[in-house]
């Protein structure tokens, strides 16, 4: 996963438990955003600075609940449109 994702993805998770000395935990593909706070309100507001944040538009059949399930399931919808060919859709 890309460190900017994550970085803009840390402030939307509620529950983020504290590591050792502080540190914050790593968030890694297998982060269980609902247990971290990622509700249906959140979500929107994360789609919202995800798609800013990266210049691209996640299609409507990826918003769902299992995009949004993990950090790594969230990241490749993010990764999918980032690798997607720009131009002109064929009619």
């Amino acid at each position: 996963m890309d460190q900017r994702f994550t970085e803009l993805l840390r402030p939307f998770l509620k529950f983020t438990p504290g590591g050792a000395a502080g540190e914050p935990v790593a968030i890694t593909p297998e982060t269980d955003l609902r247990a971290l706070g990622i509700d249906s309100m959140q979500a929107i507001e994360l789609l919202f600075a995800i798609e800013d944040a990266f210049a691209i538009s996640l299609p409507d059949e990826e918003l769902n609940d299992t995009t949004f399930a993990t950090a790594g399931s969230l990241w490749n919808a993010v990764a999918a449109q980032l690798t997607a060919p720009t131009g002109p859709v064929a009619p």
